[in-house]
């Protein structure tokens, strides 16, 4: 293992991107560690330390610390996957055509859709970063003292500023890691932020158990049960089902060609950690949303806090069930817009390819689509209950549970990703990855 991870800087290009991809995750990290200026951060942490188990405190965790420090990065990357979850949206429910034949002109057209995300994502930040100093501004510490120095207009206009300056800025390092990097840059940029927190968790149990509030036995468990969680996402995520092809002979001049087999592999989770961290986006918009109270809006309605209420807290009822089903809808709108059955059918058709049993065409469509969704459900299901059930036991045990369901899955998703373009660049090199026989990501489960 050690032998095949000093492969990596053996080969110049894949190191270069290794170190690139560091180089630009530490620049991240000291980033969110800047404050945004007229903050009392002290009285920040305070009120922060009151809510682990509420909505801001989740978002603390998905912005790596950030958001308790109330620095440059605090809203992270929220208002660019917003914005692109919006351009999906559009797109999949082809209500603007101009869009529809952006998405058919090829590489110019991605091109053409991601600068419309971006000014999206200006948009829906300048539109957050109000939101998030009309909270700043209401809130105080444990000790009544005011988080914010000097909550007058001029003070709003550069603190919101600041953050859409920071989270354009968060956008472009994710950019670059993924043209230049290793991995996804944006799920790396996440994945750094969870991870960073590892330390101070792991420090906060062995001080329980110290002090004798956590037993050590106790401790050991937990430790089993995430070891088990842990490795039920891992063949979840690298789990596939494996349709059969077979291709058909044909005779060109004296040689016969075809009929070999092969598969078509479909894996339980196609969406990885996208459906997760957009439904973690979606969950934050209604706390943006009611900080534009006023005494005549809607807002101040019993049933709209009730229900505004009900969202902000992570051990709520209510807020699993809409988490869950928010995550289970973008696995299935993910694969709607990714994967897409007649297309694959009418390929196969042309190159002679065929499944056993089923006519080419549009049976091959329909049968492609059952199998799809049924794979879909039992997916779609186990990451709902993965993200949801580790925040209630969190709750139950009263402990610095560190890797939630949603953390964990991206942590494990984004891992698995990185490990196999790794793997990828080495085995082209002709060296041997971190799985012997060189088997890649999405090739070590296969489910019937």
């Amino acid at each position: 293992m050690l032998n095949n991870f000093a492969d990596i800087f053996k080969v110049p290009e894949l190191r270069k991107k290794v170190l690139f991809t560091l180089f630009i995750i530490i620049a991240y990290r000291i980033g969110a560690m800047v404050p945004i200026p007229g903050i009392n951060v002290e009285a920040l942490k305070s009120f922060f330390a009151t809510q682990n188990n509420g909505l801001l405190g989740f978002l603390d965790m998905f912005s790596g610390g950030a958001l308790n420090r109330m620095s440059i990065f605090s809203m992270g990357i929220i208002p660019y996957i917003n914005s692109s979850i919006i351009m999906s949206l559009l797109q999949g429910a082809h209500m603007i055509p101009y869009l529809d034949r952006l998405g058919r002109d090829g590489e110019q057209g991605r091109k053409k859709l991601t600068q419309i995300t971006r000014y999206g994502m200006v948009l829906l930040g300048m539109f957050q970063s109000f939101g998030w100093m009309m909270m700043i501004i209401r809130i105080h510490s444990p000790s009544r003292m005011p988080v914010v120095v000097d909550p007058s207009w001029p003070w709003i206009i550069l603190a919101g500023s600041t953050l859409v300056a920071g989270s354009v800025l968060i956008m472009w390092l994710g950019e670059q890691v993924t043209e230049r990097g290793v991995g996804n840059g944006i799920s790396l940029i996440i994945f750094s932020g969870i991870v960073e927190r590892l330390p101070h968790t792991v420090l906060s149990i062995v001080k329980l158990i110290q002090m004798e509030e956590l037993s050590v036995i106790f401790a050991l468990m937990l430790a089993v049960v995430v070891i088990i969680v842990l490795v039920l996402v891992v063949w979840i995520e690298t789990a596939q089902r494996k349709i059969p092809i077979h291709y058909a002979k044909r005779v060109i001049g004296r040689k016969m060609y075809g009929g070999q087999a092969s598969f078509l592999p479909i894996k339980v989770d196609q969406s990885g950690v996208i459906a997760v961290i957009f439904a973690v986006s979606v969950l934050s918009a209604p706390l943006i949303l009611v900080q534009f109270t006023t005494e005549w809006t809607v807002w101040n309605f019993p049933i709209v806090r009730k229900i505004t209420e009900w969202l902000s807290g992570t051990n709520s009822v209510i807020y699993s069930l809409v988490y869950a089903s928010i995550i289970i809808f973008f696995c299935y709108f993910y694969n709607s817009i990714s994967f897409n059955p007649k297309d694959l059918a009418d390929s196969m058709k042309k190159s002679g390819s065929f499944i056993p049993g089923i006519r080419p065409g549009e049976s091959t469509s329909i049968y492609i689509q059952k199998v799809l969704e049924r794979v879909t459900l039992v997916g779609a299901l186990f990451i709902a209950c993965i993200a949801v059930l580790p925040d209630y036991l969190r709750s139950a045990i009263g402990s610095p549970f560190f890797f939630g369901g949603t953390s964990l899955l991206i942590v494990v998703g984004v891992s698995l990703d990185t490990v196999g373009q790794i793997e990828s660049h080495l085995i082209m090199c002709h060296y041997e990855g971190f799985i012997k026989d060189g088997r890649v990501k999405g090739r070590w489960f296969k489910v019937k």
